[in-house]
């Protein structure tokens, strides 16, 4: 059998001292997650994470850096994900736009709103990508090579 990780993409966005996020069902009820998805077969991580935050907040995402690569195992499911989080900005709202199944609203948190919620967050990597944002963290976009 040949291991792979499950790659996903997710968007952290700062707006008025608030962070974007999405209040989603789970298996262990409601969590917190940024609007984030999986790469879709033949599709570049940059498409992927305007597409998901797009597809989870009715909001026009675009990127504008790359934060970070984040390799995480999820022991209750012995998953590996292996996530990539890009900062940007947004630029339009689609208000009547229909969310994804299982999203329950988007939601804007103060920091200490997210620190305070992180045992509804889906995963670690939540506050870490948003602590990396904070400090700076940036790579330019053209680190990433898409071959169609």
């Amino acid at each position: 059998m040949i291991w792979k990780p499950n790659v996903t993409v997710a968007a952290v966005v700062m707006r008025d001292g608030k962070f974007l996020l999405v209040e989603e069902e789970t298996e262990a009820g409601l969590a917190f997650n940024q609007p984030a998805g999986h790469l879709e077969a033949g599709e570049s991580l940059i498409d992927a994470v305007i597409r998901e935050t797009l597809e989870e907040t009715a909001y026009h995402f675009k990127p504008t850096h790359l934060i970070g690569v984040y390799n995480w195992k999820h022991l209750g499911k012995d998953v590996t994900y292996l996530r990539f989080a890009f900062g940007g900005e947004l630029r339009g709202f689609e208000a009547e736009r229909e969310l994804d199944e299982g999203i329950v609203a988007a939601r804007w948190l103060t920091l200490d709103e997210v620190k305070a919620t992180q045992a509804r967050h889906r995963s670690p990597l939540i506050l870490r990508c948003i602590e990396d944002q904070i400090v700076g963290k940036a790579g330019p976009l053209d680190l990433l090579v898409h071959y169609a």
